[in-house]
């Protein structure tokens, strides 16, 4: 199984209120496979991460079939990786006058598709 990198169509969803830890949990299951069985392994994972890959694999997708006139079913998962975003800084009371922060982390999601070569 050969793929087509020149072909490569990929899509980006910024900011997403999650650790780029728990996201790249899932995206090492899906890279590399075929986008109807990422698909599946995405619709019954029980992480909430899932949703927004599933959203940005099926933007992807939808780029490489509207852009390039890809066909979905040849389609193989190339890339897949999370880039951290800007951490959102908060603060909590505590004892004696003190501030606690708390760090809510953002990521970056990056899909990329390319077609399958058939020898």
């Amino acid at each position: 199984m050969a793929i087509d990198t020149s072909n490569e169509v990929k899509a980006i969803a910024k900011y997403i209120r999650m650790s780029p830890f728990k996201v790249r949990r899932v995206l090492d299951q899906i890279r590399g496979r075929q986008y109807r069985e990422a698909l599946i392994i995405l619709e019954f994972m029980p992480y909430k991460a899932c949703g927004p890959i599933l959203k940005t694999l099926r933007s992807a997708v939808a780029n490489a079939e509207h852009n390039n006139g890809l066909d979905p079913a040849t389609l193989v998962i190339s890339k897949a990786f999370a880039d951290g975003g800007p951490v959102l800084k908060r603060y909590r009371p505590r004892a004696q006058g003190r501030a606690y922060q708390i760090r809510k982390p953002t990521c970056h999601i990056t899909v990329a598709v390319a077609p399958e070569v058939t020898d």
